[in-house]
């Protein structure tokens, strides 16, 4: 009996937990399990294994030698020898470069943050118009249902010789073109499903939790406007890239230098059977030092050109960069008024429409006349209705963009 109730309680849980769920929900659930998203990660992490392949010294050289016929010395034929050597280059080389890869890591990061930010985007404006379907569904519902009770009204008042046939048959053909477009309308759900499901890398057809209302914020004049250029990711990638390229400069120009080698020779000598002397069959030791003389200097200085252009390619890649966000934000808030302008209208229409219908339908029930016109201003509120739900869409996908031009953090 108790683990039943335990299983119950789970069960209600996950229900709530389920019922529960909100568009920053999905945008975790999105974040955890989105290929794309998944694929910008690893790019980052295999930018950083780029760190230890520059910060590390070259291989030390090892060889071997067998004289096939021994070099006779002072001490003794030389029978094989040992070689081992170790490059190290010009002071702060090595510094230079891993520096360099760490801030290209740095800016595939930033990418990643701009990648996340941009599935948010994505996800929301692909949720927004579930909700616009679920609410147009439900005004076309309200629509036939209405309409239906009229053809009820028309048919009564036809039987009792108030009204003609015409306005039965006027409301059967309005009924005929809602029951059509609510049809239309079910069969819409399915792609938008698959859409949104998409990004959270999901079963298609799983089902999706909607808010019931969207809430609409009353936002100040240049919302967020101060976050626009202030740590945003696409403009932090670009700046580390700049950064990354000076440090490649530096690396180049330190290449250029002279490079130092340390080695030891090991001699392995035979005994003289001849004559006796000094050291006789004494193996021999022998310390190197090394210097690589950069005489071909093209490569060097191809290099550092190369690093100096990509610093000026940044600098125009930030630019363009910044006037697309500017101009950007531009477009955005003005849709983002014109979407609240338009919802202001839409519903003073709906109420001056409600009103107005009230008062035909009124004089319909007592004078059995001007049915027509009762069907036309009932259209008119379907129509004010729509373009309401249409326009409250439009105004939190608009926001959904400004979020992210804008970086915001969830």
């Amino acid at each position: 009996m108790k683990s039943t109730i335990i299983i119950f309680i789970s069960l209600v849980v996950a229900g709530f937990a389920a019922n529960a769920q909100t568009l920053e929900d999905y945008f975790q659930v999105a974040a955890e399990n989105n290929p794309g998203l998944q694929a910008q990660y690893k790019d980052f992490e295999a930018a950083l294994q780029k760190v230890p392949q520059v910060s590390s010294l070259p291989d030390p050289t090892f060889s071997f030698g067998y004289f096939i016929s021994p070099v006779e010395t002072r001490v003794g034929p030389q029978r094989a020898k040992f070689s081992l050597s170790q490059m190290f280059p010009w002071f702060g080389t090595l510094a230079a470069k891993a520096d360099a890869a760490s801030l290209m890591a740095e800016a595939k990061y930033q990418a990643f943050l701009d990648a996340r930010n941009r599935l948010y985007y994505s996800v929301s404006e692909a949720y927004y118009p579930l909700i616009e379907l679920k609410r147009l569904k439900a005004i076309e519902q309200q629509n036939i249902e209405i309409l239906q009770s009229y053809k009820t009204i028309a048919n009564s008042k036809f039987k009792n010789g108030v009204s003609p046939m015409t306005d039965v048959l006027r409301v059967d053909i309005m009924l005929k073109d809602a029951q059509t477009n609510l049809g239309i309308l079910n069969k819409k759900e399915k792609p938008l499903l698959t859409t949104f499901n998409n990004l959270l890398n999901r079963d298609e057809l799983e089902p999706v939790v909607l808010q019931d209302t969207l809430s609409m914020e009353v936002l100040p004049e240049n919302f967020r406007r101060d976050s626009l250029l202030t740590n945003n990711p696409m403009l932090n990638a670009i700046d580390l890239k700049q950064q990354a390229s000076e440090k490649s400069e530096l690396a180049a120009q330190r290449q250029g230098l002279p490079s130092f080698g340390v080695g030891l020779d090991y001699a392995l000598v035979g005994k003289r059977t001849d004559m006796d002397v000094a050291d006789n069959g004494k193996n021999a030791f022998m310390p190197m030092v090394s210097v690589s003389i950069p005489i071909f200097r093209k490569k060097y200085r191809a290099a550092e050109k190369e690093a100096q252009l990509m610093q000026e390619q940044y600098s125009f890649q930030k630019e363009e960069t910044i006037n697309s966000l500017t101009s950007g934000y531009e477009s955005i808030w003005f849709q983002i008024q014109q979407q609240n302008d338009l919802i202001d209208l839409y519903e003073a229409q709906i109420l001056e429409t409600e009103q107005t219908l009230n008062l035909l339908f009124s004089a319909y029930g007592n004078s059995g006349k001007d049915f027509e016109e009762v069907l036309r201003m009932q259209q008119q509120l379907l129509k004010y209705e729509k373009m309401k739900a249409m326009a409250e869409t439009q105004y939190q996908t608009a926001l959904a963009k400004l979020n992210y031009i804008t970086a915001k953090t969830y």
